[in-house]
């Protein structure tokens, strides 16, 4: 079943291509082209997530965000903006964000971003089990930040369990890079991509138990954790 996704973005090129793209990927896609539009389509229809540009005619979508709230506290809200200061991220934060998208963007990182999302909401076309998860010999609890391997655990860092977590729900596929930087350090700059690449080793070095386990770096896109 097809998941409706509202759509707001004033630039009608980039809206339409947007719609294409996540109607091609069996979601189905509504576009307003301003913020007046989409806050009355909201209220007339059913949606399970909205994406919403913040610089809009007649609303922004900092506003539209809030009124969003307003009539549905739970649905996800994505941001996807120009507005690339700190600031303008944390207001969108602050305005009921569930994730905040800079662009230029590459549409697959979008797409990475919503199923996360519906995910964790439990509303996703192909949801996967949430926890835990079993790597080859190794059993990873994701809440109690636990990875466990026979009779021996380790108690992993929030970061590490977080990446681990990542890598757990696009096991045997790629992880795109940017979007882990961005799902746990926020922003994708060097220093940040340096860190992810020493709890990247880390990992390695936890399942040397199990050599039927490799994180594997794909050049120029990110990692893949075969088991």
């Amino acid at each position: 079943m097809s998941r409706k996704i509202l759509l707001a973005e004033d630039d009608s090129n980039l809206g339409g291509l947007l719609r294409t793209y996540l109607s091609a990927k069996n979601y189905e896609t509504t576009l307003f082209v301003n913020g007046r539009s989409a806050y009355e389509g909201f209220s007339a229809d059913s949606y399970d997530l909205c994406i919403l540009d913040i610089m809009m005619p007649e609303m922004d979508g900092l506003t539209l965000a809030r009124e969003i709230r307003k009539a549905n506290p739970s649905i996800p809200v994505i941001f996807l903006t120009a507005k690339s200061q700190k600031d303008d991220i944390i207001e969108g934060f602050i305005s009921g964000a569930d994730d905040y998208i800079t662009k230029p963007s590459s549409m697959e990182e979008l797409l990475y971003r919503i199923e996360a999302i519906m995910r964790r909401t439990n509303s996703g076309p192909a949801a996967k089990p949430e926890n835990p998860f079993t790597i080859g010999g190794y059993t990873f609890d994701s809440v109690k930040q636990i990875l466990a391997f026979k009779d021996q655990s380790i108690k992993l860092t929030t970061k590490e369990s977080e990446l681990l977590e990542l890598l757990c729900r696009h096991n045997n596929e790629i992880l795109e890079r940017n979007y882990a930087l961005k799902s746990i350090w926020i922003d994708d700059n060097y220093f940040n991509a340096r860190s992810m690449d020493v709890y990247i080793t880390r990992l390695r070095k936890y399942f040397k138990k199990d050599p039927s386990v490799k994180i594997l770096n794909v050049h120029g896109r990110g990692y893949k954790l075969i088991c």
